[in-house]
């Protein structure tokens, strides 16, 4: 029997902190290695008038070179007034939804509050083309356990 492991593994991720009103991104992962990704946003405490929005890059080289926004591919802002803190949103992506033929095969998530908010993110890559998906884990993952 599989396990999910197999099949699927966390490959780049914005830890979960308190964080101030900027933008943050995530690992860029190369879509090469992937048959399809899922970008999973956790919202925390959303602080006062406070709005999460996330979306998906797309960049020529592992640094993020040339990056701009993955058409279609962003979520509706989270809102404190719409009561969506300690909600999650999510994103998926298919190879061919990236604009290969100009270069692009790298992928990130990128989260930005407008004020001080408790979220994270993380991308897990599904229907890995080599080995198992564990073989291309972050190294921070710290142990898988059977």
């Amino acid at each position: 029997m599989r396990k999910p492991s197999e099949v699927a593994a966390i490959v780049a991720t914005i830890d979960p902190d308190a964080y101030t009103a900027s933008s943050y991104t995530s690992d860029y992962v190369n879509m090469e290695y992937w048959g399809a990704l899922m970008a999973v946003v956790y919202a925390g405490t959303i602080g006062t008038s406070g709005t999460i929005n996330a979306k998906l890059m797309q960049a020529t080289s592992s640094t993020g070179a040339g990056a701009v926004t993955v058409a279609g591919k962003a979520i509706t802002a989270l809102t404190q007034a719409g009561t969506d803190s300690d909600k999650q949103a999510i994103i998926n992506l298919q190879p061919d939804e990236l604009n290969v033929a100009g270069g692009f095969k790298w992928v990130a998530l990128k989260i930005t509050s407008v004020v001080t908010s408790d979220y994270g993110g993380a991308i897990y890559g599904f229907f890995p083309r080599y080995g198992p998906a564990s073989a291309n884990d972050l190294a921070s993952v710290d142990e898988i356990v059977a």
